[in-house]
């Protein structure tokens, strides 16, 4: 700091002192701060650019499975996913492509996508659509208590009735037809919540229950609640 009693001459001799112990510090400071604030520029316009490039190929897949070509669209998929993995379209390539493959019943290249996207993504509700997708798959392939581990791995949040049917139709291909119904009911409550974002179809969820309880299938009852004792005085 200046001495405001030195005389002009040594207040300058003293300000070129500083200048030249911290004259240099200075430079770099500035140069490293232009330097990063370029950085972050061209960060920026690389993210976006990627962006822009994984949409259009996204885009492209969607086009080319319109067309019918579907081994060209997953050949494109793959190429996304190489080339901009880290964005959110490779993953919704990969759900794409996980339901071309389960409708022509390649349900193992399904299985392997879907669990690529729940395992990988940083979208928590694109991961959980993934988890149900794949317990879905996985009920296909006749492995219920596969799709029961994979739902019961992650709290549901929003999927809840989502969750509670196929847990539901596991149950019922196990046998479970009294856990099946309570399942299902489960899944009939949370979609029935008004405002709430429909993740079941009621219609088909209630042809489902109907259904069992035709052939007198009862959910099991709810435990009985025992009230604590009172304290002894």
């Amino acid at each position: 700091m200046i001495d405001d009693f030195y005389n002009e001459q040594e207040q300058w001799e003293r300000v070129k002192q500083w200048l030249r112990e911290n004259g240099p510090w200075l430079v770099a400071g500035v140069i490293i701060g232009l330097g990063a604030l370029a950085g972050w520029r061209w960060w920026e316009a690389r993210v976006e650019r990627i962006a822009v490039e994984a949409s259009e190929a996204y885009s492209g897949i969607v086009k080319t499975l319109e067309k019918g070509d579907r081994a060209a669209a997953l050949k494109q998929v793959d190429e996304l996913r190489s080339k901009y993995g880290s964005s959110a379209y490779a993953e919704q390539a990969d759900l794409l492509a996980a339901r071309v493959h389960v409708d022509a019943n390649e349900l193992g290249a399904a299985n392997e996508r879907l669990t690529r996207v729940m395992n990988e993504s940083d979208d928590v509700q694109l991961a959980l659509v993934a988890r149900t997708r794949l317990a879905r798959v996985q009920l296909a392939q006749g492995n219920a208590d596969a799709a029961l581990a994979t739902l019961a791995a992650v709290q549901p949040g929003g999927f809840a009735g989502r969750f509670a049917e196929i847990r539901g139709d596991a149950l019922h291909a196990k046998g479970d037809l009294a856990g099946a119904l309570a399942a299902w009911r489960e899944a009939e409550k949370a979609g029935a919540v008004k405002n709430a974002t429909p993740t079941v179809d009621l219609e088909g969820l209630r042809l489902k229950i109907a259904d069992v309880e035709a052939d007198g299938v009862k959910a099991p009852a709810a435990p009985a609640v025992v009230a604590p004792a009172a304290a002894k005085k």
